[in-house]
């Protein structure tokens, strides 16, 4: 039997979600779907083999032809949809951020306990080029992590200020930076200069300098009206080499004297396989109930402590050490 999957946000990351469940995942169906635009969820309703919008998204956990819970709305939601789904005892998804700040991430995961039912939406962890890079970093082929440096730029920022920067946006590498060099973060610099006049809500570029538990020192640039395109970008410098990631262009242009490749609009082109074998990892492990390389509840804990860090930093000008809840390695403990 397919597991049954409830929607709530079917905006552009959430519709994306549910044409992944409904078309490319193997042993997934939308059911129910729910957005606060009730036109924009009955369209995406009637995309799928069979499901219905409903005008509740409580309605979608509640629902009897509801197996497990997709949460894709607004970031400011994100922490009671997912209580939600706990009180009802149902798996759930949560897009990135699981919640804006560290605090609502810990109502989360007190209220999950042992249950394992939160996963978060941390894609870029099943990027093929993410896990060839990270293979490479864990294998000591560069010898030892000595520098990282990354950036993520996109053609334009939707509505937010500049701590939303971090914990909308750089929340993807202060996740993913722990996993690919196996040391959680431990102190956190924020700066910003000159803000582009495409950005007038927010400072923007910001760059981010942390430190992680093994002495790496991390540069992260985010800069989300670089208007050229979307750009992800990541190298690891250790002792004997060094690995980045490269360009996922498909076709190479020779025109007018010039060669180039094509910049993707947004993200979901350029994390297309991700989501995909995010989602089939989900699926597979609500299925099964067994072992994943899922983010957990913890892990979301863990990167929200660091953005609450960063926004400190942002606001005092001050290098800040990330509080952990527990000195074994940064890992939150209940």
């Amino acid at each position: 039997m397919s597991l049954r999957v409830g929607v709530i946000g079917v905006g552009v990351m959430g519709a994306d979600h549910a044409r992944n469940l409904d078309r490319r995942v193997g042993g997934a169906a939308v059911t129910v779907v729910a957005d606060h635009d009730a036109e924009r969820a009955a369209a995406v309703a009637g995309e799928m083999r069979s499901a219905r919008a409903v005008d509740d998204a409580r309605a979608v956990v509640a629902a009897d032809d509801v197996d497990a819970v997709v949460v894709a709305s607004h970031d400011s939601t994100h922490r009671d949809f997912v209580l939600a789904a706990l009180d009802a005892g149902k798996p759930v998804l949560c897009e990135k951020p699981l919640a804006p700040t560290a605090a609502e991430c810990r109502r989360v995961v007190d209220a999950e306990g042992d249950r394992g039912l939160v996963s978060v939406g941390f894609m870029r962890r099943f990027d093929p080029s993410y896990t060839d890079l990270r293979r490479l970093v864990t294998s000591g082929e560069l010898g030892a992590p000595l520098t990282a440096h990354c950036i993520s730029r996109t053609v334009q920022s939707g509505p937010g200020d500049s701590a939303a920067t971090i914990t909308n946006s750089a929340i993807h590498e202060l996740d993913v930076l722990p996993w690919l060099l196996d040391s959680p973060i431990t102190e956190v610099t924020w700066f910003a200069g000159r803000s582009s006049r495409h950005s007038p809500d927010r400072r923007d570029p910001q760059i981010l300098v942390l430190r992680t538990a093994s002495d790496v020192l991390v540069t992260v640039e985010v800069f989300l009206n670089a208007r050229y395109g979307y750009d992800t970008r990541c190298e690891v410098v250790g002792e004997t080499g060094a690995a980045a990631l490269t360009l996922p262009a498909r076709v190479v242009v020779d025109s007018d004297r010039r060669r180039g490749v094509e910049y993707p609009p947004d993200w979901i082109p350029r994390y297309a396989d991700a989501y995909r074998l995010q989602l089939q990892a989900w699926v597979d492990a609500v299925a099964g109930g067994g072992p994943s390389s899922l983010a957990t509840a913890h892990d979301g804990l863990r990167a929200a402590l660091v953005a609450d860090a960063a926004v400190e930093s942002m606001t005092t000008g001050r290098t800040v050490a990330v509080q952990y809840e527990s000195s074994e390695g940064g890992q939150p403990v209940r």
